[in-house]
């Protein structure tokens, strides 16, 4: 369980967002950036380290929060937007605290579904004519559109970063990366 999960330098350089063009570049700019700090978050620890809990009794660790973004990636680009019919991966039931739970995780398949996911909605996203395009959004009872959902994500992964700061001050006193 020991070796680095995602080396330093595996890790892109993380791209502002645009301060200035269109809506869906500027979207997809803020999803990009928060999707790299979530990996820069977690680069150049040990699955040991990226299971590290918060405090009790909660069960939240960075490699955690990893699971839950792939399962948030998957319901709302891949279940939600795209339509396919397929199962979570860590909350069948639709519970994606189950995936903060990471105790006994394996984080370099974490990391792959994560990376995964990420790569389907990019091509969701992108075959997309417009933001206005919509899908049946069973959790909120409602059509949705391509821009609600990649709002709803770039709201998810900004939530979840700041909690990742936390951790990651926790496990190793590093802040700001």
């Amino acid at each position: 369980m020991g070796g680095i999960v995602v080396p330093a330098e595996e890790v892109a350089e993380r791209v502002p967002p645009p301060v200035a063009g269109g809506e869906r570049e500027s979207l997809r700019g803020h999803l990009e950036f928060h999707r790299a700090t979530l990996l820069t978050k977690c680069a150049g620890l040990t699955g040991d380290q990226l299971r590290t809990r918060s405090s009790p009794p909660s069960t939240l660790s960075l490699l955690g929060l990893v699971r839950h973004m792939a399962e948030v990636e998957r319901a709302w680009f891949r279940r939600t937007f795209a339509g396919e019919d397929l199962p979570l991966v860590w909350s069948p039931e639709g519970d994606f605290q189950v995936a903060y739970d990471a105790a006994e995780a394996d984080a370099g398949e974490a990391f792959a579904a994560w990376r995964d996911e990420v790569a389907h909605a990019r091509r969701i996203e992108a075959a997309a004519a417009s933001l206005d395009e919509t899908a049946w959004s069973p959790r909120w009872e409602a059509e949705v559109s391509l821009r609600a959902v990649m709002l709803h994500l770039i709201h998810d992964y900004a939530r979840h970063n700041g909690h990742a700061d936390l951790l990651r001050e926790g496990v190793d006193g590093a802040v700001g990366v």
